[in-house]
């Protein structure tokens, strides 16, 4: 039964979750929401199967699930893109509609196993109102935080080109699985509102998020890629610079920064490290990395892995001219110059020159 393989799939990851060392904010999001995942699942079933009303006492608590749903996958998709609230509280508010649903239920809770089979008997036509209402905010709902979380997504594809030279691993593919995926369930319910759909769309989703999870290196082991790290060094680099990124970055400010900046560019090659970011070049500098990214945004009109790179396939061109190097590979004359993969490297070279690497490098060996 494909739900059983939801249910297992689902308690599967929240136990390598629960196993992995130096949790972060997102691995919490991600272990509470596959147990919930597990629980309505399993919630659904014996309602599906009549089997829930030899426990009585269950009845009803699935109908305010749905309402975490979307705030967990927005939960999760912001601590990973290091966008969630800093202020707890107003995190907590995104819970609200679920325990308001759970309060509402209070009185149905506290009836006897008896008097809870018949309210199910007669179609809850006490509850009717709040399950209208109920209905619609879960709609409103689902859509609203896959929205949003893939709003979160747009902007962290922004931010990891204005903070990293090399984002190769910088994989978003993860992100946008849980809230593409999410969406199509959510898809299923409006087009349909049929539970058995909707929940083997479930089933297959949770199937499908540990399929990819266990390919993913950053959601059960101890490293994850992130913009946590590089924040934290920018708020370190933030506390230097507070009085100096106070007074507001001037033109003649801007220009001795573009100066010294080209020229450490040009005299230390900086760009050959394939992991440099642009906290490490701000360091660097003594500068604040906002007054760095404003910099190069100004004059050059690139964001800072742009900027990077555009020295690495310079440096590349003028490697591939050489006749001694026509002894190493192409791909060892991009690792030589920064690039740090073969499909980075591929890329945006074509992106920049117009032409392979093979074929500028023909164009020019004589």
């Amino acid at each position: 039964m494909i739900y059983f393989g939801g249910i297992s799939i689902a308690l599967f990851i929240s136990a390598l979750l629960l196993n992995k060392r130096n949790k972060s904010k997102s691995d919490i999001f991600l272990f509470i929401w596959m147990l919930l995942m597990a629980v309505h699942l399993f919630l659904f079933y014996i309602d599906h199967t009549g089997q829930i009303y030899n426990w009585p006492h269950l009845l009803a608590i699935e109908t305010p699930l749905p309402l975490f749903h979307g705030v967990f996958l927005y939960f999760y998709v912001s601590s990973v893109t290091n966008q969630f609230p800093k202020n707890n509280w107003m995190a907590a508010l995104h819970l609200l509609p679920a325990i308001f649903g759970y309060t509402y239920l209070t009185n149905f809770f506290l009836l006897s196993g008896a008097q809870k089979i018949e309210v199910f008997g007669n179609r809850g036509e006490e509850y009717e109102t709040f399950r209208i209402f109920g209905l619609a905010l879960i709609f409103i709902s689902g859509i609203a935080y896959v929205f949003w979380s893939n709003i979160l997504l747009i902007k962290h594809r922004k931010n990891i080109r204005d903070q990293f030279s090399d984002i190769e691993e910088i994989n978003l593919k993860w992100l946008q699985f849980l809230t593409y995926g999410l969406g199509g369930i959510w898809s299923v319910v409006i087009l349909t509102n049929n539970d058995t759909y909707i929940f083997v769309g479930v089933s297959v989703f949770v199937i499908l998020i540990g399929f990819f999870g266990v390919q993913q290196r950053v959601v059960f082991n101890s490293k994850i890629l992130v913009l946590d790290e590089v924040n934290m060094k920018s708020s370190e680099t933030k506390t230097k610079k507070e009085k100096y990124a106070k007074s507001g970055l001037t033109d003649k400010l801007a220009e001795d920064l573009y100066k010294n900046l080209m020229k450490l560019m040009i005299e230390e090659e900086l760009y050959k490290d394939s992991t440099l970011s642009l906290n490490d070049l701000a360091s660097k500098l003594d500068v604040h990395p906002n007054y760095l990214s404003q910099t190069i945004n100004e004059k050059e009109r690139k964001n800072f892995y742009d900027f990077v790179n555009t020295f690495r396939v310079e440096e590349f061109k003028k490697l591939v001219k050489i006749n001694n190097n026509q002894q190493f590979t192409l791909l060892a004359l991009a690792y030589d110059c920064g690039f740090n993969s073969k499909s980075s490297f591929n890329r945006y070279f074509k992106k920049r020159t117009g032409k392979t690497p093979s074929q500028y490098a023909k164009s020019v060996i004589k």
